[in-house]
């Protein structure tokens, strides 16, 4: 660790990250010259690229293409340490992060761990309707799409043929409308001429979506525009229409069975269990509300009890007075997360929540060091 920025008693603020994401992973790089000592705890050992995880579970990209070591991202930061393990409390009175059975110290503590797969309280549809938020995840997609077509290959039994050659998309928000064009793209042009005795393009490919248009955060043009898209492509598009059960079989929608080898949930997330572990408030998926600076209401006043620690003062590139200034831009991501990101017209990572959460460590006096900052985007 570097000796710039100690006090007198050689003690510097003691940052804990919890979530390698998009978030997490910004606010470490961001704090790379800062002079405090940052801790950066995962699950995993490597940062994921989520917005192409349809790809790797269509056969479209390696998952190398996507993933990069959480090391070797910050293999340069001398003030930063990465920590494998999964985290299952945190201790607010202490000021401890619980990983493992492990108690991690912390002066200000940043919780950027995402959201799972949600299934409006039926888990046990998860066996058989898995969702697309990890490179397993999308691997074991990728494994029953491509094992269905291969057992439909040696099927004698025509409904069963069918049922193997039926994929079921549950959700119609962006990870669904992704996934239903890319299988489609698979099944009509990756495997079109792979195959003697099936037609892979007659493989039927369901979007069931309950609300009455796709995409509904978006704007009604661009509903419309994906619907017709989606469409032309051959996708069986269900609008109004809920999952009222799903099992081995398949689905069903009301009152109508539908028969599929291969269901794929991209309906519904709920958040980490970070409310609980900070004893506040979340909204209704569980999500830990937050103020303008991104810490909790609630935990706002609890500071006073800090421990004093030297002050953190940001890098001169990171001031809020020059956020315009070339060199404050946001952190460089690995080149093949660039091209994808500008292939497929995505802005890299927002760092406004980032700035805000920064620039509240610089600005904030000692005596209000130990903060909970949530994100919501991990």
């Amino acid at each position: 660790m570097p000796d710039s920025g100690e006090d007198v008693n050689g003690q510097r603020p003691r940052v804990v990250i919890v979530g390698a994401g998009f978030a997490g992973l910004t606010v470490a790089k961001r704090l790379a010259k800062t002079p405090a000592d940052i801790t950066l705890i995962d699950r995993q050992n490597h940062h994921l690229f989520q917005p192409l995880l349809y790809q790797v579970a269509t056969a479209g990209l390696s998952p190398a293409d996507i993933a990069w070591p959480i090391r070797s991202l910050v293999r340069h930061q001398r003030n930063t340490r990465v920590l494998l393990g999964a985290v299952t409390g945190v201790d607010r009175e202490r000021k401890h992060v619980i990983m493992d059975g492990r108690n991690i110290a912390y002066d200000v503590l940043v919780l950027a761990t995402g959201a799972s797969h949600g299934y409006f309280g039926q888990d046990r549809w998860a066996a058989h309707a898995p969702g697309l938020k990890t490179v397993d995840d999308a691997t074991e997609i990728r494994r029953r799409l491509l094992l269905a077509f291969e057992r439909a290959e040696m099927e004698s039994d025509a409904p069963e043929r069918e049922r193997l050659l039926t994929i079921v998309i549950v959700g119609g928000g962006p990870t669904g409308v992704e996934m239903a064009g890319a299988v489609v793209e698979l099944a009509r042009k990756a495997l079109a001429a792979d195959f003697r005795t099936i037609d892979p393009q007659q493989t039927h490919v369901l979007l069931v979506e309950a609300a009455p248009r796709l995409l509904a955060s978006f704007p009604e043009s661009l509903s419309c525009h994906a619907e017709q898209a989606l469409r032309r492509l051959g996708v069986d598009v269900r609008l109004n229409q809920s999952v009222t059960e799903c099992a081995a079989f398949g689905v069903t929608l009301g009152d109508e069975r539908v028969d599929a080898a291969t269901v794929i949930w991209a309906a519904g997330v709920t958040a980490s269990p970070a409310a609980a572990w900070l004893a506040v408030a979340g909204d209704r998926v569980g999500r830990v509300l937050v103020g303008p600076d991104l810490q909790p209401p609630a935990l706002t006043m609890c500071s006073s009890s800090a421990t004093r620690r030297s002050p953190m003062t940001l890098p001169a590139r990171h001031s809020p007075a020059s956020p315009r200034s070339p060199s404050s831009r946001a952190p460089t991501w690995p080149q093949s997360s660039r091209r994808a990101s500008a292939a497929r017209g995505r802005r890299q990572p927002s760092t406004t929540g980032t700035k805000a959460c920064s620039q509240r460590l610089a600005a904030r006096p000692p005596s209000s060091r130990s903060d909970a900052c949530s994100s919501r985007d991990g």
